[in-house]
């Protein structure tokens, strides 16, 4: 298992040493560089001194509002949407046959420098080379870990430039969406733009929708899934941001016990495939991400018996959203459709 994390396949591999001739004395002369590049990213009408404190409580600091970015993918996707651009990313961007992974969002992977397409991939030298004024991601703990930074070479990597750290543990959706905001606005974009303000409002509106919808249905019971090639996982409404927010709002989420979900650190429990109907389900929301098994590809036997299944009543869940308002207002949306139409089963 990843050591934190939503539902997904286990932790593989450490970042390879290959190529490492010469990559110390370049850390060493880049560790502690100070840039003072003149251009801005977004509205490019930015100036003077760059600082923005994360969720670590540290604050990254440049002389100019940083340009060279490089960022976890699903973090560069939500600045896209507010019109940062990033030179570089890590995490899952590209699939198997090239097409962008879901999380890359609206961005055109083609003009990106992948640093590492999978967990423990990232190439310290492609990252130097770039010459990063700022590195950006997410955290799915309370130690400050960055999300697909590679415990192992963080040191290294984390000498060439400031970085900044936005949780998405142990709290609600609404965290998230309002720090990249603040970060993006810190990065030059104007998120007074009518674009900007009208997606705030439609995931507002989408909020209450579901509040409403989910009030009205409250016998609709929603299990969320995730499939691996031996195990099922069952995640609870706690620690995950998008979960404890459709708790919040009252979507019937079923609930592993405690005491089931202690070997993933309180995120989920761990089912075999012939105990996969343990729980009662009229709407089961299943992983999108490219690490899973997607339902279409589920052949197990058992899974096809259950009778959320069997009624069609499966949906996808956006297990690391894209933190904008413009990309997590449709999940709202389509939830908020699903238990309207679902119908109950058990």
């Amino acid at each position: 298992m990843r050591q934190v994390r939503l539902p997904q396949p286990s932790r593989r591999g450490v970042l390879a040493a290959g190529g490492a001739l010469g990559l110390t004395a370049f850390l060493a002369a880049c560790g502690s560089e100070k840039k003072d590049g003149s251009g801005t990213t977004g509205d490019g009408g930015k100036t003077g001194p760059w600082s923005f404190k994360d969720d670590r409580g540290e604050t990254a600091k440049r002389d100019a509002t940083p340009k060279n970015i490089v960022a976890f993918t699903g973090v560069a996707a939500a600045l896209f949407d507010y019109g940062i651009e990033v030179k570089g990313v890590f995490g899952p961007t590209k699939t198997k046959d090239g097409k962008p992974d879901v999380q890359a969002g609206d961005m055109d992977i083609s003009k990106l420098t992948v640093i590492g397409n999978e967990w423990g991939q990232f190439n310290i030298e492609k990252y130097a080379g770039l010459a990063p004024d700022v590195l950006l991601s997410t955290m799915f703990d309370d130690k400050g870990t960055l999300w697909y930074v590679p415990e192992e070479s963080k040191d290294k990597i984390l000498k060439l430039a400031p970085s900044v750290g936005i949780s998405v543990y142990d709290r609600q959706l609404t965290h998230p969406l309002q720090r990249i905001q603040e970060l993006a606005e810190s990065l030059g974009a104007d998120v007074k733009a009518d674009k900007v303000v009208k997606a705030k409002k439609r995931f507002e509106d989408a909020s209450a929708r579901l509040r409403k919808v989910a009030k009205a249905h409250k016998d609709i019971k929603v299990l969320i899934g995730s499939a691996s090639q031996d195990l099922f996982y069952v995640s609870g409404s706690n620690l995950s941001v998008d979960l404890e927010y459709f708790k919040a709002l009252g979507v019937n989420i079923i609930e592993p016990p405690e005491s089931a979900k202690k070997e993933s650190g309180g995120w989920f429990e761990n089912l075999s495939w012939e105990n996969v109907d343990k729980y009662d389900a009229d709407l089961i929301m299943m992983d999108n991400r490219s690490s899973a098994i997607q339902p279409a590809d589920i052949a197990k036997p058992t899974w096809k018996k259950l009778a959320a299944v069997k009624a069609g009543q499966v949906i996808p869940r956006i297990a690391e959203p894209i933190f904008s308002y413009d990309k997590c207002a449709p999940i709202l949306e389509d939830l908020a459709d699903a238990i309207e139409k679902a119908k109950k089963l058990k």
